[in-house]
């Protein structure tokens, strides 16, 4: 029987889903009936609405069901290699459409799509991540790049490294940014100690910081704002 026989109660909801889809209404569908029909397409023979479900209870929202590892999903019992690339395509495209936002223009005149782009990418990973964004002297992205990555709730971060990588790529100025994966996104002591630290040794060798953007569910916070730097 095929996917399109209105008989088939599965091959009827799921043509009801794609033509909201092509009608250009897919904002109308609810998180648990995207990630099942990214499901469908790995798996087409199964009803995925009750995977879809259990993996929103699992990562407590379509957010940390998209950014979570392949070794997390895969721990969920029904997720194997294509459903877990089903996911995993899906969220590299949308990093990819909100990263392409930061590019074509400096990024201190694009905050906002630059704090788009951290939020989806960083937020709900369930440990801690630090990456430096470069800049050219036009405040361009020159490049993005993790510099570490660390346990729950702390990422092992050695100014000597982040300034070293800076000259190699000729960066003008830096952005700092890491995660909190508590969700809160007040900086700690010793993220402002690192910040100033990194301010300072750049600042010998004409590399300015810009900010450090920390991120968390909760929100984000500047440590440019806060007058902390």
């Amino acid at each position: 029987m095929s996917e399109a026989d209105p008989t088939d109660d599965h091959a009827g909801h799921r043509a009801r889903l794609r033509r909201r889809l092509f009608d250009g209404r897919g904002d109308s569908l609810l998180d648990h009936e995207l990630i099942e029909y990214l499901l469908a397409t790995a798996i087409p023979r199964r009803d995925t609405k009750p995977l879809a479900w259990a993996l929103l209870r699992e990562f407590g929202g379509i957010g940390g069901v998209l950014t979570a590892d392949s070794d997390a999903l895969s721990r969920v019992s029904g997720m194997g290699e294509t459903s877990i690339a089903a996911l995993k395509i899906a969220h590299a495209a949308a990093i990819r459409l909100l990263r392409d936002g930061i590019t074509a223009r400096p990024i201190l005149a694009n905050w906002q799509a630059l704090l788009d782009y951290l939020r989806a990418d960083m937020v709900h990973h369930a440990i801690e991540r630090f990456r430096v964004l470069h800049l050219n002297t036009r405040n361009m992205l020159i490049r993005d790049e993790m510099m570490s990555e660390g346990s729950i709730d702390q990422a092992a971060v050695h100014v000597r490294e982040v300034i070293r990588r800076a000259l190699e790529l000729g960066s003008a100025s830096i952005i700092l940014v890491h995660n909190h994966p508590s969700g809160d996104p007040a900086p700690s002591r010793a993220d402002i100690q690192i910040t100033r630290q990194i301010e300072e040794a750049g600042k010998r060798l004409g590399i300015a910081v810009h900010d450090h953007l920390v991120m968390g569910a909760n929100g984000h916070v500047s440590l440019r704002a806060q007058g902390l730097i």
